[in-house]
């Protein structure tokens, strides 16, 4: 059973492995294709963030954000295929931050094209997170059993 509770955590996290592996090898000096993607989106999500709370938006280089959700990724994916829930946690936290941010459906028009595209991958991803709650949930509700005692025998007569 152990040995099918790694292989469904190592599929699980291969989605983010071979994410995060496809970012190292595109970063180059500018944050390579995600940081072209994720800047407009940003730039976006903190004028919504200003104009909301009334509050000032720290200054963030984009390639420093892409470097983190590299970092959230294949750190939180190598604790994950281990059993850790501190992977666990790091991935909860990537797919919290970066999901509401690249997959803004809520700023298009529902008969747009955009729309239905990003809606699904924000319910993708919304998913993911599930599974991860879910995992950390698990993990928490198991009664660990003392190792090296057994159950003494009950006498009979």
């Amino acid at each position: 059973m152990a040995f099918i509770s790694f292989v469904g955590r190592v599929l699980f996290v291969s989605v983010f492995v071979l994410s995060a592996w496809q970012e190292f090898n595109d970063f180059g000096t500018d944050g390579g294709p995600a940081a072209k993607y994720l800047k407009p989106k940003f730039n976006v999500f903190t004028r919504n963030f200003e104009s909301h709370t009334g509050l000032d938006f720290p200054k963030v280089e984009i390639l420093h954000l892409v470097a983190g959700a590299l970092v959230l990724k294949g750190l939180g994916s190598l604790l994950f295929i281990f059993n850790s829930s501190i992977g666990a946690f790091l991935l909860i936290l990537h797919q919290a931050i970066t999901t509401p941010i690249l997959y803004d459906f809520y700023n298009y028009d529902v008969e747009k094209k955009e729309f239905n595209q990003l809606f699904v991958k924000f319910t993708q991803n919304l998913a993911l997170l599930g599974a991860l709650l879910f995992f950390i949930g698990m993990k928490n509700s198991i009664p660990k059993r003392p190792v090296g005692k057994k159950n003494p025998k009950s006498k009979t007569s």
